[in-house]
């Protein structure tokens, strides 16, 4: 038999063997490994860490604890339970694939890897996980830990998101998938990504792949898997419009839903501006008379996955009786009693700031 053939074959075993010692069993989403559950553990831990995770899907599933009761709930609660968690598209395909399942399955998921993956927002990888995890489906997935523990083990050169690389690593996840233990082996591979083969100072002492692992054996974990061309990073600025009206427990400040695409799509945010001379005039179009405060508030930067924003807040203090009404993309956000609409992190903070006086009263 070939050395690959030898690691094909031992792979689910020592990986099997070490989760039974090693392996993670206490997650909120193993109690009651639902399709449903682990569809949205799966979908939060996107490019999120499983400690960050962990509080919201408690709470998510205290809200929502079926796919029905996701399906119902409006729009606006769903993205204020996400707010915190980024990577807001998760959550309005969350919901938009929840209702598929009510119209088009009775709130179930199929069986069909196939019919899985034609639902809103769930790839391959996802797919699998759901079948696997939750029904003991034998079905291969190919998440980020995934990728660099088979790139690793054995040898597999280049990026994992370009068509050749990942047709390759495809296809190991499909080989090394076992038809006995599905769900254990499925947990396993992903535990041992998250927590042994980590992409920076991988433990590879107590690996239990180390025997046969190509990139240790050869010194080669910071090579694989390999990386991608980065792009050179982009910067926006924009003029942040916190306008504030009220005192006490009455303070509000002026908020609008964002587009349903772009960054922050559908959440509320206040409005902004390419300058501050287009927000002051919108304000005297919109709110009629306005004082400008005294002082400046910092600025807001945040990092996105390609490109770097910085928000200049200019804050303004409406009179009482001000203009502007509510309506189904605008509303008044009180500070002491806020609406449970989904905010982007920056804003919640800032918002955070305001609420306990470190930035001061205009009123």
């Amino acid at each position: 038999m070939s050395e690959l053939g030898l690691q094909v074959t031992n792979f689910s075993e020592r990986l099997l063997a070490w989760f039974d010692l090693h392996g993670r069993r206490h997650l909120p989403w193993q109690r009651d490994p639902s399709p449903y559950r682990v569809w949205v553990s799966e979908v939060m831990l996107q490019q999120t860490q499983v400690a960050t995770v962990i509080p919201y899907f408690e709470r998510f599933m205290a809200r929502f604890p079926t796919v029905g009761a996701l399906a119902a709930a409006p729009a606006d609660e769903v993205m204020h339970l996400w707010t915190g968690l980024g990577y807001y598209a998760r959550a309005r395909n969350l919901q938009a694939c929840a209702r598929v399942l009510v119209e088009r399955h009775g709130g179930e998921f199929p069986w069909e890897l196939e019919a899985v993956v034609a639902l809103p927002g769930i790839g391959r990888s996802t797919a699998g996980a759901i079948l696997a995890l939750s029904r003991g489906v034998r079905q291969p997935i190919l998440d980020g830990n995934v990728k660099r523990v088979l790139s690793r083990v054995f040898g597999v050169v280049g990026d994992p998101g370009a068509a050749a690389v990942s047709a390759a690593l495809w296809a190991l996840a499909e080989e090394l998938t076992p038809t006995a233990r599905v769900a254990a082996y499925t947990q396993a591979i992903m535990d041992l990504g998250a927590t042994v083969c980590t992409r920076a100072r991988p433990a590879c002492t107590v690996c239990p792949m180390s025997a046969v692992c190509v990139a240790a054996r050869e010194g080669r974990q910071a090579e694989l898997p390999g990386r991608k061309v980065r792009r050179q990073r982009g910067a926006q600025q924009a003029v942040l419009l916190i306008a504030e009206r009220g005192a006490g427990g009455s303070r509000a400040v002026l908020l609008e839903r964002r587009p349903a695409s772009g960054i922050w799509g559908g959440l509320w945010s206040p409005p902004q501006f390419e300058s501050e001379g287009a927000a002051l005039a919108w304000c005297s179009r919109e709110l009629g008379y306005v004082a400008q405060a005294e002082g400046r508030l910092p600025p807001i930067d945040h990092a996105f996955t390609h490109f770097d924003l910085r928000l200049t807040p200019l804050r303004v203090w409406c009179a009482p009786a001000g203009e502007v009404r509510e309506a189904e993309d605008r509303l008044w956000y009180v500070l002491g009693a806020p609406p449970r609409v989904g905010l982007p992190q920056p804003i919640r903070r800032l918002f955070e700031r305001l609420c306990g006086g470190e930035l001061g009263s205009m009123g």
